[in-house]
């Protein structure tokens, strides 16, 4: 039990997905003090009101209210995460492994020499290596 709990917590992707979760929790902080800080002060001053919370409540029989402006002001705030995520990381990663392609595809190295080898890398090295292995009549050593 304990080596496949092992084995589970081993494999890249837990790891990844960790990484992952890590990262967000304090890019999390960044995002919502830029959308706080700038976004909804300006959103507020277009309805305006000291926050966009406080706009838009519908009073109800009772001490009851209707706060169309919280709805929508996480509405507003997670659209805005969801750009500034996208825009800030989406695209300029997506423009640097189109970028990578473009030149693995030309035959040429990656710009960095850092880089990580790709699946696709290891595999190809794996391939010439058995192929010059055959090719030289040697037998592999199981």
């Amino acid at each position: 039990m304990i080596k496949g709990f092992k084995e589970f917590i081993m494999r890249g992707n837990v790891i990844d997905l960790a990484v992952a979760v890590v990262i967000g929790a304090a890019f999390t902080a960044v995002v919502n003090s830029i959308v706080e800080g700038i976004f909804n002060p300006l959103i507020a001053a277009i309805f305006n009101a000291e926050s966009l919370k406080n706009t838009l409540v519908v009073p109800l029989p009772g001490d009851g209210q209707l706060s169309f402006g919280l709805v929508l002001a996480a509405i507003i705030q997670f659209l805005l995460v969801a750009a500034v995520v996208y825009f800030a990381f989406v695209v300029p990663l997506n423009h640097v492994k189109h970028a990578q392609e473009r030149r693995r595809q030309a035959g040429l190295p990656p710009k960095s020499a850092n880089a990580p080898a790709t699946e696709l890398d290891v595999l190809s090295e794996i391939r010439d290596l058995l192929a010059a292995r055959s090719s030289s009549g040697s037998n592999p050593t199981p």
